[in-house]
């Protein structure tokens, strides 16, 4: 070879032995910077195409009752998705899914030819449709886990409790009230996905850490069950509209049952109409008829203006108030106080509260806490309707005395009820006694707490032993009279307004307000029936149920019998020391002598 021809090839190596350095040092270069620079935003970029994170709520928290048994809790449940990139046939395939899942063809079509990467199909199946969905094997459909609020003793308690929806937030009762402990926190779970962008792996977090908070309830499910079937029960046999019934503890303010009749199964919420979801025992007024009595009867007491033995004449039966006239269901003439509740006299009541006064007449009852919201850890709470004093007329003044004219809630007039049963002094009431996080560690708690002294221990005693008399022989109360214990009591009929805005003489309200036992009361017990039909008498509606829920809660409840202690009753003007008929001071310090006949209310 000419010594040119060398010199020619030695050139074109060292060229291009140039050129492929420079390219090896970009390349060098380039990877060093991106190595070095650009490592994280690489990383990122690399974990965007085969990883997915998705945000998901943690477990929402149980509630218990009082004693630590689930009334509801979170499970896990399965939702169907799809992919619409990887779908072969949405035709097919959105046949196939309506068809299984009983959803509009056309809608899934739509979802399944979209743009997006991710749609819902059904969230929260059933185990028989998850099954017939995998049976099915549809490609680029899947199945992601979620929680479900789940009930498990269906209506128990059902209006307090409430419900949460499907994106577990609470809607209704104790749910929506305590929604921010309730609601687990928002956890992030990384989803591993292959070329076809189907998920294979996930991120296995603590969803214990995540998961919301646990309620305790004052709440007793014995108690509760009992409660509601009494409830169920009397509302059926009289054909009712809907009835109410409470037990609380008068000593502490805790509800251990808030029963509604019709119920409703919050699992199935949406199945049911929107009346029947609130708690209509703080939410709903009405008119409370003669279980007002005992409360005009604690101002009587109260202001040293009478005492049980005063007498008022009760103009027999029927009394005119300017253009007004008030009847009593039985004629009466010369009744004490005492008799006055006993009997249930309406007359006999507008007469004690001229006596009172207006103005002490009103401030008694709001000391009671008509006319503002006791507040319970419940939402909706209403104030009651109790105008000021000087807005009544008098004839205002007369009728609210014996519960017309007045608006209240269950919860206020079994509130205001406890008071009494409680020696004068008035607890709040509350419904979660305790917040625990899911190691079972406190949160918060929740306890008695006094409100004020409504009237003297004094005044209280002597009421209660007023009430006593209404459960014996000749009093409206009779039929709430329990074998072995000593009762307290106070029946209730009221007429509805109608929608002329009159008193309606075919709807009213039937309830019993009562506590037991007599001495030193462990629970009051309120019923309020609505609209009864061919009966409507508290006495006949409402006490009997009364007598049914005490009897069961007091054997629960493991109180002792009281026969053996009898309880000292004051004496009854009509056996008094005058004899059949005693003779006792009227108002107006004149001597009356006393006669009287029963009644019913």
């Amino acid at each position: 070879m000419k010594p040119v021809g060398k010199k020619h090839i030695k050139l074109r190596i060292v060229l291009i032995g140039f050129i492929f350095s420079i390219f090896l040092s970009v390349i060098g270069a380039r990877a060093f910077y991106l190595q070095v620079f650009c490592s994280s935003w690489l990383s990122e970029k690399a974990a965007n195409q085969y990883e997915k994170s998705l945000i998901f709520q943690g477990k929402r928290g149980t509630i218990y009752d009082a004693n630590h048994r689930e009334m509801a809790l979170t499970i896990d449940v399965a939702s169907i998705v799809a992919y619409p990139p990887n779908i072969e046939d949405p035709e097919v395939t959105s046949r196939a899914l309506g068809n299984t899942l009983k959803i509009d063809i056309n809608s899934l079509k739509r979802k399944l030819t979209s743009d997006r990467s991710f749609v819902w199909i059904k969230r929260k199946v059933t185990p028989k449709q998850l099954q017939q969905v995998k049976v099915l094997d549809l490609k680029g459909i899947d199945f992601i886990s979620e929680h479900e609020r789940f009930y498990p003793n269906k209506t128990l308690a059902a209006q307090v409790l409430g419900f949460s929806g499907i994106d577990g937030h609470g809607l209704e009762g104790i749910e929506y009230y305590y929604d921010s402990y309730l609601k687990g926190s928002a956890c992030k779970s990384t989803v591993l996905k292959d070329a076809f962008k189907r998920g294979f792996d996930t991120e296995k977090n603590v969803m214990s850490d995540c998961s919301g908070n646990n309620l305790i309830l004052t709440i007793d499910h014995n108690i509760q069950y009992l409660t509601e079937r009494a409830l169920e029960e009397a509302t059926v046999k009289f054909n009712a509209k809907s009835g109410i019934a409470i037990v609380m503890s008068p000593k502490t303010g805790a509800m251990l049952a808030v029963a509604h009749y019709p119920f409703f199964n919050p699992n199935a919420f949406r199945n049911f109409d929107q009346d029947l979801w609130r708690n209509r025992s703080i939410t709903d007024l009405f008119e409370p008829g003669s279980t007002m009595k005992i409360f005009s009867a604690c101002a009587a007491i109260e202001s040293g203006k009478c005492s049980p033995n005063t007498i008022f004449f009760c103009e027999n039966g029927k009394y005119k108030i300017g253009k007004n006239v008030v009847s009593d269901t039985h004629s009466h003439g010369w009744l004490s106080l005492q008799q006055i509740i006993k009997f249930s006299s309406n007359i006999g009541t507008i007469k004690v509260s001229e006596t009172v006064g207006p103005e002490y007449l009103y401030k008694t009852f709001r000391n009671f806490g008509f006319g503002e919201k006791m507040g319970i850890d419940c939402p909706g709470e209403t104030s009651g309707g109790l105008s000021h004093y000087n807005r009544w007329s008098k004839i205002d003044a007369g009728t609210i005395s014996f519960g017309q004219g007045v608006a209240v809630s269950a919860l206020q007039l079994i509130t205001a009820a406890s008071a009494i049963a409680n020696d004068g002094v008035l607890m709040a009431p509350y419904i979660v006694q305790a917040i625990t996080d899911q190691n079972g560690r406190l949160i918060k708690s929740s306890g008695p707490r006094m409100v004020r002294r409504v009237v003297s221990r004094e005044t209280a005693r002597t009421v209660k032993k007023m009430m006593s008399s209404v459960v014996t022989k000749g009093g409206t109360g009779v039929n709430a009279a329990l074998k072995g214990y000593s009762v307290c009591g106070k029946t209730g009929t009221a007429q509805k307004i109608d929608e002329k805005g009159t008193y309606s003489d075919e709807k009213y309200i039937a309830s019993f307000l009562g506590f037991i036992p007599a001495e030193d009361p462990e629970i009051v017990v309120l019923i309020v029936i609505d609209e009864p039909i061919e009966k409507h008498f508290g006495s006949i509606v409402a006490a009997p149920a009364f007598k049914k829920i005490a009897h069961e809660t007091v054997n629960y409840m493991n109180i002792p019998l009281t026969a053996n202690k009898p309880f000292k009753r004051l004496v009854d003007a009509r056996t008094g020391p005058g004899g059949k008929n005693g003779v006792f001071k009227g108002i107006n310090g004149k001597i009356r002598t006393v006669s009287g006949t029963g009644a019913r209310d």
